[in-house]
Protein backbone atom coordinates (compact mmCIF):
# COMPACT_ATOMS: atom_id res chain seq x y z
CA UNK A 1 0.00 0.00 0.00
CA UNK A 2 1.41 3.51 -0.67
CA UNK A 3 -0.09 6.64 1.45
CA UNK A 4 -0.86 9.55 -1.01
CA UNK A 5 -1.96 12.90 0.47
CA UNK A 6 -4.51 14.61 -1.57
CA UNK A 7 -5.08 18.16 -1.40
CA UNK A 8 -8.39 20.07 -2.53
CA UNK A 9 -8.07 23.22 -3.74
CA UNK A 10 -11.00 25.59 -2.81
CA UNK A 11 -13.25 23.56 -1.13
CA UNK A 12 -15.47 25.02 1.87
CA UNK A 13 -13.84 28.24 1.74
CA UNK A 14 -15.95 31.07 2.08
CA UNK A 15 -19.69 29.39 1.37
CA UNK A 16 -18.61 27.78 -1.63
CA UNK A 17 -18.30 24.05 -2.52
CA UNK A 18 -19.18 22.50 0.77
CA UNK A 19 -18.09 19.12 1.83
CA UNK A 20 -18.28 17.56 5.02
CA UNK A 21 -15.45 15.59 5.32
CA UNK A 22 -17.23 12.74 6.87
CA UNK A 23 -19.26 12.23 3.22
CA UNK A 24 -15.70 12.87 1.09
CA UNK A 25 -13.92 10.11 3.62
CA UNK A 26 -17.34 7.32 3.04
CA UNK A 27 -17.36 8.30 -0.84
CA UNK A 28 -13.71 7.51 -1.23
CA UNK A 29 -13.83 4.49 0.80
CA UNK A 30 -16.51 3.10 -1.35
CA UNK A 31 -14.20 3.50 -4.70
CA UNK A 32 -11.28 1.52 -2.75
CA UNK A 33 -9.08 4.04 -1.05
CA UNK A 34 -8.35 2.57 2.61
CA UNK A 35 -7.08 4.33 5.82
CA UNK A 36 -9.15 7.71 4.67
CA UNK A 37 -7.90 10.58 6.79
CA UNK A 38 -9.10 14.57 6.14
CA UNK A 39 -7.16 16.99 8.17
CA UNK A 40 -9.44 20.29 8.87
CA UNK A 41 -12.52 21.37 6.46
CA UNK A 42 -10.27 22.63 3.55
CA UNK A 43 -9.62 19.51 2.08
CA UNK A 44 -6.37 17.86 3.43
CA UNK A 45 -6.93 14.28 2.24
CA UNK A 46 -4.94 10.71 3.25
CA UNK A 47 -5.65 7.80 1.11
CA UNK A 48 -3.76 4.27 1.09
CA UNK A 49 -4.20 2.49 -2.03
CA UNK A 50 -2.65 0.09 -4.16
CA UNK A 51 -2.05 2.80 -6.90
CA UNK A 52 1.38 4.36 -7.20
CA UNK A 53 1.36 7.10 -9.41
CA UNK A 54 -0.15 10.51 -7.31
CA UNK A 55 -0.77 11.77 -10.63
CA UNK A 56 -3.07 9.05 -11.44
CA UNK A 57 -4.51 9.03 -7.60
CA UNK A 58 -5.07 12.84 -7.95
CA UNK A 59 -7.69 12.45 -11.25
CA UNK A 60 -9.48 9.50 -9.68
CA UNK A 61 -10.06 11.49 -6.48
CA UNK A 62 -11.33 14.66 -8.73
CA UNK A 63 -13.53 12.69 -11.10
CA UNK A 64 -15.13 11.22 -7.64
CA UNK A 65 -15.96 14.41 -6.53
CA UNK A 66 -17.54 15.50 -9.12
CA UNK A 67 -19.67 12.61 -9.25
CA UNK A 68 -20.29 12.47 -5.77
CA UNK A 69 -20.75 16.20 -4.77
CA UNK A 70 -20.71 17.96 -8.50
CA UNK A 71 -18.15 19.80 -7.72
CA UNK A 72 -14.70 20.30 -9.96
CA UNK A 73 -11.88 20.67 -7.32
CA UNK A 74 -8.34 20.73 -8.34
CA UNK A 75 -6.31 17.89 -6.77
CA UNK A 76 -2.91 17.74 -6.41
CA UNK A 77 -1.46 14.71 -4.61
CA UNK A 78 2.07 14.76 -2.51
CA UNK A 79 3.87 12.62 -0.49
CA UNK A 80 6.08 12.70 2.59
CA UNK A 81 9.27 13.95 1.11
CA UNK A 82 6.89 16.56 -0.55
CA UNK A 83 6.63 17.58 3.03
CA UNK A 84 9.84 16.83 3.97
CA UNK A 85 11.07 19.09 1.80
CA UNK A 86 9.15 21.90 2.92
CA UNK A 87 11.54 21.68 6.32
CA UNK A 88 14.61 21.15 4.63
CA UNK A 89 13.91 24.11 1.78
CA UNK A 90 11.92 26.65 2.95
CA UNK A 91 14.60 30.14 3.06
CA UNK A 92 12.06 31.59 5.35
CA UNK A 93 11.81 28.98 8.13
CA UNK A 94 15.90 29.60 7.96
CA UNK A 95 15.72 33.13 9.10
CA UNK A 96 16.63 34.39 12.54
CA UNK A 97 13.22 34.91 14.48
CA UNK A 98 11.36 33.40 11.56
CA UNK A 99 7.78 34.20 12.07
CA UNK A 100 5.73 30.64 11.11
CA UNK A 101 2.61 32.52 11.29
CA UNK A 102 3.64 34.37 7.97
CA UNK A 103 5.10 31.32 6.33
CA UNK A 104 3.24 29.62 3.18
CA UNK A 105 3.83 26.82 0.52
CA UNK A 106 1.73 26.62 -2.61
CA UNK A 107 1.94 22.89 -4.17
CA UNK A 108 1.55 23.50 -7.32
CA UNK A 109 1.12 20.70 -9.98
CA UNK A 110 4.15 20.30 -12.26
CA UNK A 111 7.92 20.75 -11.47
CA UNK A 112 8.93 24.77 -11.30
CA UNK A 113 12.28 25.64 -12.89
CA UNK A 114 14.10 28.46 -12.10
CA UNK A 115 13.13 31.17 -14.71
CA UNK A 116 9.90 30.45 -13.23
CA UNK A 117 10.53 33.08 -10.33
CA UNK A 118 10.78 35.95 -13.23
CA UNK A 119 7.20 34.63 -14.52
CA UNK A 120 5.98 35.43 -11.08
CA UNK A 121 7.18 39.33 -11.43
CA UNK A 122 7.74 39.19 -6.93
CA UNK A 123 9.76 42.79 -7.02
CA UNK A 124 5.56 44.03 -7.55
CA UNK A 125 4.57 42.43 -4.08
CA UNK A 126 7.33 43.53 -1.71
CA UNK A 127 7.47 43.08 0.98
CA UNK A 128 5.90 39.84 0.31
CA UNK A 129 8.80 37.56 -0.80
CA UNK A 130 9.07 34.00 -2.71
CA UNK A 131 11.23 31.02 -3.51
CA UNK A 132 10.48 28.35 -5.56
CA UNK A 133 11.42 24.88 -4.98
CA UNK A 134 10.55 22.20 -7.45
CA UNK A 135 7.07 21.50 -7.11
CA UNK A 136 6.36 24.11 -4.09
CA UNK A 137 6.70 28.24 -3.45
CA UNK A 138 7.31 29.49 -0.18
CA UNK A 139 5.59 31.89 0.75
CA UNK A 140 6.50 34.90 3.22
CA UNK A 141 3.71 36.74 3.51
CA UNK A 142 4.45 40.71 5.18
CA UNK A 143 1.11 41.56 6.79
CA UNK A 144 -1.06 37.87 6.19
CA UNK A 145 -2.47 35.78 3.20
CA UNK A 146 -5.71 37.83 3.26
CA UNK A 147 -3.92 41.14 2.72
CA UNK A 148 -1.95 40.17 -0.92
CA UNK A 149 -2.45 39.72 -4.33
CA UNK A 150 0.09 36.87 -4.55
CA UNK A 151 -1.89 34.25 -3.99
CA UNK A 152 -3.23 30.90 -5.75
CA UNK A 153 -5.28 32.36 -8.29
CA UNK A 154 -2.43 35.09 -9.61
CA UNK A 155 -0.03 32.23 -9.41
CA UNK A 156 -2.11 29.73 -11.39
CA UNK A 157 -2.28 32.51 -13.66
CA UNK A 158 1.15 33.54 -14.20
CA UNK A 159 2.57 29.78 -14.45
CA UNK A 160 -0.30 28.35 -16.23
CA UNK A 161 -0.73 25.70 -13.58
CA UNK A 162 -2.93 24.22 -10.89
CA UNK A 163 -1.74 25.33 -7.01
CA UNK A 164 -2.58 25.01 -3.54
CA UNK A 165 -1.87 26.89 -0.95
CA UNK A 166 -1.41 25.87 2.98
CA UNK A 167 -0.09 27.65 6.11
CA UNK A 168 2.91 26.49 7.80
CA UNK A 169 0.99 25.13 10.60
CA UNK A 170 -1.09 22.79 8.07
CA UNK A 171 2.28 21.99 6.73
CA UNK A 172 3.78 21.00 10.27
CA UNK A 173 0.53 19.28 10.97
CA UNK A 174 -0.05 17.03 7.70
CA UNK A 175 3.65 15.85 8.01
CA UNK A 176 3.12 14.97 11.57
CA UNK A 177 0.02 13.05 10.01
CA UNK A 178 1.73 11.61 7.37
CA UNK A 179 4.87 10.18 9.49
CA UNK A 180 2.60 8.75 11.95
CA UNK A 181 0.54 6.41 8.91
CA UNK A 182 4.12 5.03 7.86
Amino acid sequence: MTTHLALLRGINVSGHNMIKMDLLKTTLEKIGFTNVETYVQSGNVFVDTEEVNAAKVGFIIKQEIFKAFGYDVPTIVIGISDLQNCFKNNPYLKEKDADVKKLYVAFVSKELKSENINDLKISQFKPDVAALDQNRIFIKYAVGAGKTRLDQKYIEKKLNLTATIRNWNSVTNLLKMYEERI
